[in-house]
């Protein structure tokens, strides 16, 4: 087979797979890793998913030893061999005290220690009901009650949310916190409950800020939504034409249109990893207030602990944000499913619900009115929860209690942690990836405090443009495919990274993990991008002789 051949049929196969989400994509470059992994001595390098390498040990050794107690305390109600008893409230606080004193090097229970006196202290929680509502809920024998989330641990994710989410100045009211199945839980039921309450309908105006995490990109176009999807793209270069990832004035403007109906925000950015500057947030502020008032807006804020007083729109526009956050990345809890959606009481979402027009509202009270006597009543956010169980099975909604309590030792975690030790730490293992990369590409690293540095998006275009000129970038464009590159580094080099073009960002960007690999390897795929391309190169150089 000639090489021109052997070209054309490759290159038909990597467009065949350019249709492909990132994460299906993924899959298939696995397996191409896979396959190279067992000729080198290589291991392989899969920077494609952002499950990081780290976790919080302390919050779930103290779970650990929290069900441990848990346990003592079930069979001296109940004790038949395999068969216990459910934990007895009165008194359970002081039992627990003494257990920490005569297990002083059990796992966790300093922390442990400090989360009973914070919640009794610092919150005013009754010792017997914040205890009992940690070992009952470790215990896992009850039905999650109230379904929406369970008294206490709210106010503690509250705290954390005010803290983390607010960077400690929480807007005038109160959140109120739907505990979910991490994020990704939270994406499906908000997208229910906004077409199931009739505020968005089939072939509403949405927006995205893109590049984003791709289910923003996949949902809206399924059959049951078929949104008109309006995009917001992260435009601004720096004077060297590098991407900066922020929003111009002129893509905000876009939501100046009072036709769309909601915005889908996920910031700090994935892929790109940047949060919004904050000229460009309060110029989206005032697009809303002063242009747009009615709009909704669903931020998911997953990546904020990784940037320095960050500051969530849910703090700064509260009237119009739902948040959605989940802890599966800064704590390293993917596995726990572990997330919660925030609204508050004062909201553009019930707001809109007494809007709708008497035959709606009529159709929605039908809807809920097996669960309540004043269904017109019900607020947005506990239609979520009612929804998240097609409403007749409401009495069962609710994230399971061990869950629960898992999130809540994590939100008080951080909450103690005054000096901020953990977060600088998870930052510091980000930003020092991230330098390794682009050491590894010869690229300079921008300082930018808006860079949460969980990801890398680079768009290959603009580096290739800076290191082998323009002519060479068209030679590129007009004989590979953006995804070639992602086929050439899991077929010959076992390293795996996703496409930024799946993402709605430059086709030709590449989207780079630093939280799951050890440093060194990120120095290595930077190398070795590098070299690829210099393949790249050397076959262009050949093509301009031959064409001489």
């Amino acid at each position: 087979m000639t090489i021109t051949r052997y070209n054309t049929l490759r290159r038909k196969m990597v467009r065949t797979y350019e249709q492909l989400s990132p994460f299906e994509l993924k899959d298939k470059l696995i397996s191409l890793a896979h396959d190279q992994e067992n000729k080198s001595i290589w291991s392989m390098l899969n920077a494609g998913r952002g499950n990081p390498n780290w976790i919080a040990a302390t919050p779930r050794e103290a779970f650990f030893t929290l069900g441990h107690f848990a346990m003592e305390e079930t069979r001296t109600v109940w004790n038949d061999d395999d068969l216990a008893g459910m934990p007895m409230k009165k008194g359970i606080s002081t039992r627990l005290k003494a257990y920490t004193e005569t297990h002083p090097d059990a796992p966790g229970v300093d922390f442990i220690k400090a989360i009973l006196d914070y919640g009794s202290l610092n919150l005013g929680f009754n010792p017997d009901a914040w205890v009992y509502e940690l070992i009952d809920g470790i215990v896992g024998d009850n039905y999650p009650v109230p379904d929406r989330m369970l008294v206490h641990l709210e106010q503690v994710v509250h705290q954390y949310l005010i803290q983390e989410m607010c960077n400690m100045a929480s807007p005038p009211g109160k959140y109120d916190l739907f505990a979910v199945e991490g994020g990704t839980a939270a994406m499906c039921y908000i997208f229910d409950s906004l077409i199931a309450n009739n505020l968005l309908s089939v072939g509403d105006r949405i927006a995205l800020m893109v590049p984003t995490f791709t289910p923003y990109l996949e949902i809206p176009h399924l059959a049951r939504y078929q949104f008109e999807v309006i995009e917001i793209y992260a435009r601004e270069v720096d004077e060297q034409g590098v991407h900066t990832w922020q929003y111009p004035n002129s893509e905000l403007d876009k939501l100046t249109d009072p036709s769309i109906k909601a915005l889908f925000v996920v910031n700090p950015s994935n892929p790109p990893s940047v949060a919004i500057q904050t000229s460009s947030k309060q110029y989206l502020i005032e697009i809303v207030k002063n242009h747009n008032p009615k709009l909704m807006v669903i931020t998911d804020d997953v990546y904020g602990t990784f940037v320095d007083n960050f500051r969530s729109l849910m703090a700064d526009l509260p009237f119009n944000t739902l948040g959605v956050y989940s802890f599966s990345k800064y704590f390293g809890a993917t596995g726990w499913r572990l997330g919660v959606i925030a609204l508050q009481q004062n909201n553009i979402f019930d707001q809109l619900l007494k809007e709708l027009p008497r035959e709606k509202a009529e159709a929605l009270a039908e809807r809920y009115g097996t669960i309540t006597l004043y269904p017109n009543q019900i607020r947005f956010i506990d239609r979520m929860v009612a929804d998240s169980r097609q409403v007749a099975l409401n009495h069962t909604a609710g994230l399971s209690t061990p869950q629960q309590v898992q999130m809540g030792l994590f939100a008080l975690f951080a909450l103690l942690d005054k000096t901020n030790r953990y977060k600088e730490l998870t930052q510091r293992i980000c930003h020092h990836r991230q330098k390794l990369l682009y050491e590894g590409f010869g690229l300079e690293l921008r300082s930018d405090a808006f860079d949460a540095a969980y990801y890398s998006q680079i768009d290959l275009l603009v580096w290739a443009r800076l290191k082998y000129g323009d002519e060479f970038v068209q030679y590129l464009q007009a004989n590979y495919e953006p995804i070639d590159i992602l086929f050439r580094l899991a077929e010959k080099s076992s390293i795996v990274l996703l496409n930024g073009g799946g993402f709605d960002g430059p086709r030709w960007s590449i989207r780079t993990s630093l939280a799951n690999l050890n440093d060194e390897a990120y120095r290595q795929i930077g190398v070795t991008v590098q070299k690829t391309f210099a393949e790249y190169a050397t076959a262009w150089r050949a093509s301009n002789a031959l064409q001489k």
